[in-house]
This record gives structure tokens, sequence and C-alpha cells, in this order.
């Protein structure tokens, strides 16, 4: 028994089901340039504009943005062995697959299943923030969604006690998107090119005219010293310090997620050896240096004060029309831009779930149901409306900080196992052609899983609890279900 839950899937099986094409199969329509497009659409987002806002008022105050370095590095490492991965196995699926090559059926399980939390939840954390932009959009012409139909029931409106109960617009913007990536991919990438453009310009604006509103009380001490907070909700997060700047890097690596979901359109990729490792690392600096450009901006403008109280939703455009005294057309042009920079990312991390239990499907680890393909999109029609649902309950009934950290934990661990995997291969399987190489390996792996390792740590007690009940259900469908129907157990 020991022993199949080892067996790892042929690399060269792999590699051929990559090359395969006709009906049943995905289409090749990405390039480089739409990968990049593709990474930054899915990293600019829920995690600077909303995440934030969140570690500066929770966790590190204006040392956010050492807390973005530590992120970008834990992501740097782990996207070059992503990087390598994708461009050596060109296939669908991500860090699923790499594992199910490198560490055996179980390890993929355990990643495939984990990913949900990265790529459906984080869908449902996006989908929160939305909520929040698009009840300041409605602000601007006089309207408002009620806050017990954009809450989830876990909140409570402290200025009138009003609770939540379902967030509506959560839900609303999930299935719309859901619909487009069900037209297609190269649609969807096309909508997708247009949101990024905008998104970029408006992070720059934001960092260019707001340089000269920053004041340097709000810097001062720049990394606060070590105390504990209890969040709205009751949470006790360590504040300031190394424990709350590696707390803060845990929240805020929520913004860098979007990169590694470039690796689950390998196989709609028209060169994936060239032009994997390009959209992955390519999006990956843009976005790390706008990030920490822009978390100065944002902490030396308003106050740790503004951000756990009146300005803790819809941060960017709180602060804006606070104390950026003359530009409240900006405020309004960002909350707009925001609200379509969010469904970009919603659509990128649906695409990615979707493609995960494409591969998940294939190899008989779910039901076949997951893998089925439209007639006339080529797309995995079935499962991406399965995913709706899932997420739209997350979405709909749990709050934004919970699922928001959950995504976090899970993303992270899934990185370590990636950096694992790396090392694994090379000693294994050196003969494998390999576009792109991990400059010295095992020492990159090891600082991968070392940085990655001590961000899940950072995230505290609580979220180590909900990843492991997580797993835990996990192992109960796999040996349920997944080992008696995978298409290695049937073969052997």
């Amino acid at each position: 028994m020991a022993s199949s839950l080892f067996r790892t899937k042929s690399i060269d099986r792999l590699l051929a089901e990559g090359e395969a094409t006709g009906e049943g199969t995905l289409k090749r329509t990405l390039n480089s340039g739409a990968l990049i497009a593709l990474g930054i659409g899915a990293i600019i987002g829920a995690g600077l504009f909303v995440r934030t806002a969140a570690a500066i008022a929770d966790r590190a105050g204006p040392g956010v943005t050492v807390a973005f370095l530590v992120a970008a590095l834990g992501c740097a490492l782990a996207g070059l062995c992503y990087a390598e991965f994708a461009s050596m196995i060109p296939i669908a699926g991500s860090a699923y697959t790499y594992s199910y090559a490198t560490m055996g059926e179980l390890a993929a399980w355990i990643i495939g299943w984990d990913l949900i939390l990265e790529y459906a939840v984080g869908a449902a954390t996006v989908a929160i923030a939305w909520s929040e932009y698009l009840n300041k959009v409605l602000e601007f012409v006089g309207l408002h969604v009620p806050y017990a139909w954009s809450h989830s029931p876990f909140q409570v409106d402290a200025a009138t006690g009003v609770a939540g109960i379902i967030n509506l617009p959560a839900v609303l913007i999930l299935g719309l998107l859901t619909a487009l990536l069900v037209r297609g991919t190269q649609e969807s990438a096309w909508v997708n090119n247009l949101i990024v453009i905008t998104k970029v310009s408006i992070v720059i604006m934001v960092i260019v005219l707001g340089w000269g509103f920053i004041n340097p009380a709000n810097h001062t001490p720049y990394i606060p010293a070590a105390s504990l907070y209890t969040t709205p909700e009751g949470i006790t997060h360590n504040y300031g310090g190394i424990m709350g700047i590696l707390g803060a890097a845990g929240v805020v690596f929520f913004a860098y997620i979007g990169f590694d979901a470039v690796s689950t359109a390998a196989q709609e990729a028209k060169n994936p050896k060239r032009d994997m490792p390009i959209g992955i690392l390519g999006s990956l600096v843009v976005c790390t240096i706008l990030y920490v450009l822009f978390a100065h901006v944002l902490s030396g403008i308003a106050t740790v004060e503004d951000f756990r109280s009146t300005g803790r939703e819809a941060s960017v455009a709180f602060a804006i029309s606070k104390y950026m005294v003359g530009y409240d057309w900006l405020a309004k042009f960002v909350t707009v831009a925001i609200l379509a920079g969010f469904s970009s990312v919603i659509l990128v991390m649906l695409l990615g779930q979707s493609r995960v239990f494409y591969s998940m499907s294939h190899d008989g680890l779910v039901p076949k149901f997951f893998s089925h393909i439209h007639p006339k999109y080529h797309t995995p029609y079935k499962s991406n409306w399965f995913f709706f649902i899932f997420t739209a309950l997350f979405a709909a009934f749990v709050p934004g900080d919970i699922v928001g950290e959950m995504t976090s934990i899970g993303t992270l661990f899934a990185f370590m196992l990636v950096c694992a995997g790396v090392w694994i291969l090379r000693v294994r399987r050196p003969d494998i052609p390999r576009g792109f190489r991990v400059p010295a390996v095992p020492l990159v792996s090891t600082l991968g899983i070392f940085v990655c390792g001590a961000m899940v740590f950072g995230l505290g007690w609580t979220n180590w609890v909900r990843l492991g009940g997580w797993l835990v259900i996990g192992l109960v469908i796999y040996f349920g279900y997944s080992k008696q129907h995978s298409k290695l157990n049937t073969a052997a």
C-alpha cells in the first residue's frame, strides 16, 4: 500500500499528453506577452488594494513595505522553481502536475486539494473585495447595497449594529466571470489585457500623485515595536517587530499568488518552454516594484488608525478622499478601475482552479465530470460551473479576512512543495531537457522552503488549524474515492 501512495506519473507520458491535439484538448493560443499580462492581471488586485491595508492595520504598520519584500523573496525563489517545472512539463495543472511527477500520488493529491485554497477560496476573497468597491462606486450616484445583503453573517456594522446576511454582489461577479470563462480562454485573455493596462495605470497614478501627500509622521517608527493587536472580529495578532513583519508578509503574500496561475495555462501556451519562464518571472518583477512603492505611499498618506476603523473597507479610495485634497476625481477613477481590476483577478483564479481539476480528473483522482470539454468552446465548462457554486458559498457567507489568510497559507504550502520537487527531479531525472534551469540548486530550493515556511509560521496558529482541517477533509476524500479510481492504480 505504501508504495502505491508514492507512485509517480511518467514524465514521458506527461510530455506526450502535452503534445496531443484534436477534439477534447485545450487550444494553444497564448504567447509570452499574453502570459505576462495574465500574471499581472492576477497579481495586481485585492492583495494590493485590500490586503495591504489589513496588513498595515493588524500586523506591521508602515513596515508593510518590508513585508512585501519578504513576500517577494519567497515568491522569487518559488517562481524560479515554477519556471523550471513549467518549461520542462508544459501541462495544465501547475504544482499538482509537478508533484505527481516527482513526489508521488499522495503528495499530488494533497497539493491539488491545497490549490483549491489558493484559487477557489482566493477568488472568493477577491469577490468580497469587489463587493466593497461596488458599494463605493454606487455611492457616487447616491445608491448602495444594504449592509445585510453585502456582508457575511459573521460581520456587524459597528455604526448601526446591523448584521450581515449574505454577500450578493460577490456571488453576482463570480457568476458573470464564470460565464465568460466558459466562452473561451482566448476571449478571456483579451478582456484581461484591457483591464491590466487600466490597473497598472492606476497604481502608477497613485504612486506619482500620492507621493507629495506622504506625512512623515505616519512612517515613524517605520517598524513598530512588538505588541499585540485584536481585530474587530476578536482575533489577536502579533503587531510590529519581527513576528509582525512575518505575519504581514503572509497576509500581503496574497498579493503575489497570481504569478503561479500562469503555470496552469502551460497547455495553452504557444511555445511553453520559452513563454512560461518569461510569463512567470516577468509578471513577478513588474509587480514587486509597483507593490513596494504603492505600499510606501498608502501607509504614508493615511494613519494606522484609519485602516483599523473607517478606512478598513475600500481603503485606497478612502485614503485619497480624506487626505489628497483636490483629488476627489482620482478617488472615483481609482474606485471604478479597481472594480474592473478585481474582475480580472477573479477571472485568472477561476481559470487556474478549473485547469487543476481538469488535470486531476484526467488522472482519475476526481470524477470525469471535471474534464468534460465543451464541444464548441473547448473549455472545461462543467468544472467552471461547479467551482462557481463552491466559491459563491465562501464569498456569500465568510468574511474576507478569514478567506484571505486561508488562501495565503494554502499557497505558501504549495510553494514549499514545488521548491522541494525541483530538487527531487534534478536528482531523479537530470536527463530531461529544461528550457529554464534554476541556478544553485539545492540552495535556491532550500531557501524557498525556508522563506515560505517563515511566512506560514508568521500567520499564526488559527491559520495552521484551518489548513490542517482542510487537509484532513482532503485525505478522507483521497482514501475514500481517489486512491481506488486513480488511473495509475487501475493500470497497475
